[in-house]
């Protein structure tokens, strides 16, 4: 079944799994002649794809015809429809078909259902949410395996915080890591992999951190220093999402009368119990209302940054904006 269907928001990850696709699937000196990609702004994209995917192969290796950014697992016209329906079964063996997209296909479409029966993939690369710090340690642990980094486990927690669900910087990290180590076969101290990572996440901690004090003059300082960093605005926007909702979940629970850390680890998706102790201690001297009316402040920033707005007075206005709530 030469059919491949890749989606999600991990773009890099999705880049590799291509980058290993073709390396398996085409000859490198026919890959002229038997790789295309296809954007989504050509007139009727599909069609030229699935006609591609019928052409006989010149030379050695197979083809690869990669139908990009494409949204007929979204909506599908019905002249593309009949097309997929006649062309998927016979696609010969030795020339393949990717599909691209960033969202979800939807299942209920006859477009998906078919490209479900003929995939030999049918994938989804997300991104892991920034709170979920057991998923991205596991995820630093083998990006470090595949890179050929030793890491111990207090360098991938360090890691996994400065990089958070980055994966393209993730793996520039663990690639200047390895460079830093060859020829060494013993692992990274700590103080070592501080030094050498960019750490902007853990900035961007310390910007919620000065949010919840109430102190302007720091919140404005660290979303400078982060600016400064080349930080992009919705990145700095998705941490502090993460970090008030976990607060207000913790919050919520200790204000319902839960005191058994496990429950209210998992209500709050938090890998490890241990640390409610310290999110307590965090939101000791602020209430509830105050957390519940933060995220709908942040969920301006973030539209508006989708929508254009200047990056810096944009955060600026709303990082001021959010200290005076916890003044």
């Amino acid at each position: 079944m030469p059919v491949y269907v890749y989606w999600g928001e991990d773009d890099f990850s999705i880049e590799k799994a291509i980058a290993l696709l073709r390396d398996r699937i085409l000859d490198p000196n026919w890959i002229g002649f038997n790789y295309t990609s296809i954007s989504p702004d050509q007139p009727d994209a599909a069609i030229i794809a699935l006609n591609q995917v019928m052409t006989p192969i010149f030379g050695a290796g197979g083809r690869l015809v990669w139908l990009m950014n494409t949204t007929i697992s979204q909506n599908c016209p019905e002249n593309v429809l009949t097309e997929l329906q006649r062309t998927l079964p016979v696609i010969p063996e030795d020339s393949f078909l990717l599909l691209t997209s960033r969202n979800k296909p939807d299942e209920r479409l006859k477009s998906t259902k078919l490209l479900k029966q003929y995939a030999k993939e049918f994938r989804e690369f997300p991104l892991i949410p920034t709170w979920k710090t057991e998923l991205l340690v596991q995820s630093v642990l083998s990006g470090a395996e595949i890179v050929g980094v030793k890491l111990s486990p207090k360098c991938a927690e360090l890691l996994a915080e400065s990089v958070g669900n980055d994966t393209r910087l993730l793996y520039n990290e663990l690639e200047k890591l390895r460079l830093y180590t060859e020829g060494s076969n013993q692992p990274l101290e700590v103080d070592i992999v501080a030094r050498l990572v960019r750490n902007t996440t853990h900035n961007s901690f310390q910007l919620a951190d000065a949010i919840i004090m109430g102190d302007t003059a720091k919140a404005l300082t660290t979303l400078a220093d982060l600016m400064n960093a080349s930080e992009p605005g919705l990145r700095i926007v998705a941490t502090l999402i993460s970090r008030f909702r976990t607060w207000l979940w913790v919050k919520i629970m200790i204000e319902s009368g839960e005191r058994n850390q496990q429950a209210i680890a998992q209500a709050a998706e938090i890998g490890n119990p241990k640390r409610i102790y310290f999110l307590q201690q965090e939101i000791k001297s602020v209430s509830l209302p105050q957390l519940i009316s933060t995220l709908p402040v942040l969920l301006e920033l973030e539209v508006s940054l989708k929508q254009g707005a200047s990056e810096i007075s944009t955060l600026q206005t709303k990082v001021i904006e959010l200290c005076q709530l916890y003044r």
